[in-house]
């Protein structure tokens, strides 16, 4: 497999992240960046880059193999539909832009021009994920029927133009388009109804967080939820099986579960003092009624990102971010942004071709 030339535009934060990520990868090579920013421009020169004093340019170059395009997300749909034009590969980061109808434009150019777009959804290589993706599917804990996933920060929204609705910023867009992506990946199952909100605690135009909570046909219900306000954080993970419970505090993987022991009998608990009463619903079970355990060995992807990018222009693979999961996403985040709008729970759609919505 020869070597892809990159040309990376918008040399910012997740830009030159990009161009650490792709260092040393046999396949792929940045040579170049564009960015507006003077100041980008000469990081990039000290970080060995060329540059290119126009997207013309970059495009016009027929060394030029793929556009990575890491820019504020407003301008995500024009730049790839003109690099498919100009015969260039595309990856995009997230989200791959502001609306379905736009990303169908933007598979529509790439699919006339015989070109390959990847949405550099991430996260989806996230080990914390990808062990209660092992937990969902071995049935660990039982029958999973409640996620919950969160993030939480108290840093308020990063960066600059991310507060601006004009550049398609906000947390759903920002951190939601990960945690939809992820629960879509994990349960295949139709979505059957929908309720959200979404906060604007700290008076910026565009939401600083959002909760939505999706009831799966098959039974899984899941509570997605961003904070940008939280000064103590619940945890990254919280599900719950038929068999007992399994919980995931953050990043670093610490967790546990625990489950209901088969071998133990059954023992009749015991009232404890809550508050001002007794209850025996609450009370603890019986030591010998459950076993605590460590979290299983996450699932593991069969290549990165960038690999498996690599292999899809070659024709050898298939992409692990498929443009139709893409839209998916995309799907439901608009039908969150709907829901939060009219206050009202929706029913009943299909993320693929989405009808409108019932309303409740």
């Amino acid at each position: 497999m020869r070597k892809h030339s990159i040309v990376i535009i918008g040399y910012g934060g997740m830009g030159s992240y990009h161009a650490k990520l792709i260092k040393g990868n046999p396949y792929l090579e940045v040579t170049g960046t564009f960015d507006p920013s003077e100041e980008r421009r000469k990081v990039s020169v000290e970080d060995g880059y060329a540059v290119y004093d126009s997207y013309d340019k970059v495009l016009q170059d027929d060394s030029v193999d793929v556009v990575l395009i890491a820019t504020p997300n407003d301008v995500h749909k024009d730049l790839a539909v003109q690099a498919f034009q100009a015969g260039k590969h595309v990856i995009c980061e997230k989200p791959v832009t502001l609306s379905v109808g736009d990303f169908k434009l933007m598979t529509a150019a790439a699919d006339e021009a015989g070109r390959v777009l990847m949405v550099h959804q991430n996260r989806r290589w996230d080990e914390d994920f990808l062990t209660i993706k092992q937990m969902y599917n071995e049935r660990t804990i039982g029958e999973l029927f409640r996620i919950e996933s969160r993030v939480h920060g108290a840093n308020g929204i990063p960066g600059d133009w991310r507060h601006m609705k004009a550049f398609g910023g906000g947390m759903l867009l920002d951190w939601g388009v990960h945690l939809l992506d992820q629960i879509l990946s994990m349960v295949d199952s139709r979505i059957v109804s929908l309720n959200s909100r979404l906060s604007y605690i700290l008076g910026n135009d565009v939401d600083d967080g959002f909760e939505a909570v999706l009831t799966f046909e098959n039974g899984v219900s899941a509570l997605i939820e961003v904070g940008t306000t939280n000064f103590i954080t619940l945890p990254r993970w919280y599900v719950k099986g038929t068999e007992g419970t399994g919980m995931i505090d953050d990043w670093s993987l610490s967790g546990r579960t625990v489950t209901r022991n088969q071998d133990a009998e059954h023992v009749e608990p015991k009232p404890i003092q809550a508050g001002v009463g007794l209850t025996k619903t609450m009370a603890p079970p019986s030591e010998e009624a459950t076993i605590t355990g460590t979290l299983p060995d996450p699932f593991r992807q069969p290549s990165s990102f960038f690999d498996n990018f690599a292999a899809v222009i070659e024709g050898e693979a298939e992409p692990i971010v498929k443009n139709d999961e893409v839209l998916r996403v995309l799907n439901l985040i608009e039908a969150v942004f709907e829901s939060a709008r009219t206050g009202e729970t929706l029913k009943d759609f299909d993320l693929y071709s989405p009808p409108a919505p019932t309303k409740n």
